[in-house]
C-alpha cells in the first residue's frame, strides 16, 4: 500500500451520509476496531391526526407451552410356571441345561402397557421351586417400553416366576404463560421459546380490554408486527410490533 489514508463511505436512507478516513500503513492496516457512528435523520414532521389517538395500554403477551409428561399410573404383576422334571438326561434334545447335561423346559410371558403407556423398572425373579437351576433372559424387558417379554429356562423341577413393572402414562401437558413486552418509543418487543403456540396480545384500547390473536399472518389492527428466529442454539422467536398511525402507548 502507498501509506495514504483510504475513505470508506456509508449510506443508509434513514441516516446522514458518512465518510470515514482510515489510515493505512505500507505493510499493514492498523490493528484497531473502527465504529461508524451514523447520525439518524429526524422523521419528517407530519400533521397531527384529525381525531385523538387511541391509547394502547396494559399490554400482555399470552401463549401456550406444550410438554410431554410421564405419570406413574400403577404397576403390573404377572406370575407363571415352567413345568419340568429334574434329573432327566438331555441326550442332546433341546432345550437343555447350560452345560448340556439335563433336560430343560423354557417359557416366555409378555405384557402390553397399552396405548401411550410404557413399562419401567421391570423386574423378573424366581419365587418358588429349585431357583438355582433356572436362568432368566432379560433382553426382552431390560429397556422397558410398551411391550415387554421375559423368557426363562429351568432344568430341574417345576419353578414359579414373578414379573413386575411400573406403568407410566404419557400425555401432553399444556401450560398457559404470560409476559409483558418491552416498549421503546412506538415499538414493543418480546421473545418466546421455540415450542410456543397460540400467541396472542391482550391489551386495553382506550380502556376497553381486548384480545388480539397474532396468528401466522401477524395481523393486528393497531400495530404492524414482524417475527424472526434467533440463529443461536436456543432458536428463540423474536417479535417486534410498531404502532400504526392513530395509536399511541
Amino acid at each position: 500500500m502507498s501509506g495514504k489514508p483510504i475513505t470508506v463511505s456509508f449510506r443508509h436512507p434513514s441516516y446522514e451520509p458518512l465518510d470515514m478516513s482510515v489510515q493505512t500503513g505500507r505493510l499493514e492496516i492498523k490493528n484497531a476496531l473502527y465504529v461508524a457512528a451514523m447520525i439518524p435523520i429526524p422523521p419528517k414532521t407530519m400533521a397531527g391526526p384529525s381525531h385523538p389517538e387511541a391509547v394502547v395500554t396494559n399490554i400482555r403477551v399470552r401463549y401456550t407451552l406444550n410438554s410431554r409428561t410421564e405419570t406413574n399410573v400403577g404397576s403390573a404383576v404377572k406370575t407363571f410356571q415352567v413345568v419340568n422334571t429334574g434329573n432327566v438326561p438331555c441326550n442332546h434334545q433341546a432345550p437343555c441345561s447350560p452345560d448340556g447335561k439335563w433336560k430343560a423346559a423354557s417359557a416366555s410371558e409378555s405384557l402390553d402397557a397399552g396405548a401411550d403407556s410404557t413399562f419401567s423398572n421391570v423386574r423378573a425373579s424366581c419365587i418358588a421351586g429349585p431357583c438355582p437351576f433356572t436362568r432368566i433372559d432379560s433382553s426382552g424387558f431390560i429397556h422397558g417400553g410398551r411391550n415387554i417379554t421375559v423368557s426363562v429356562l429351568a432344568w430341574s423341577d417345576t419353578a414359579t416366576f414373578l414379573m413386575e413393572a411400573e406403568v407410566y402414562h404419557s400425555a401432553i401437558d399444556s401450560n398457559v404463560r404470560q409476559l409483558y413486552p418491552v416498549i421503546f418509543g412506538r415499538t414493543l418487543n418480546f421473545t418466546l421459546p421455540p415450542t410456543q403456540e397460540g400467541v396472542s396480545l391482550e391489551a386495553e384500547i382506550d380502556g376497553s380490554p381486548m384480545v388480539f390473536p397474532l396468528g401466522p399472518a401477524l395481523n393486528l389492527s393497531w400495530a404492524t408486527c414482524t417475527v424472526r428466529t434467533d440463529t443461536a442454539k436456543e432458536k428463540t422467536t423474536v417479535y417486534g410490533c410498531e404502532l400504526k398511525p392513530g395509536y399511541r402507548f
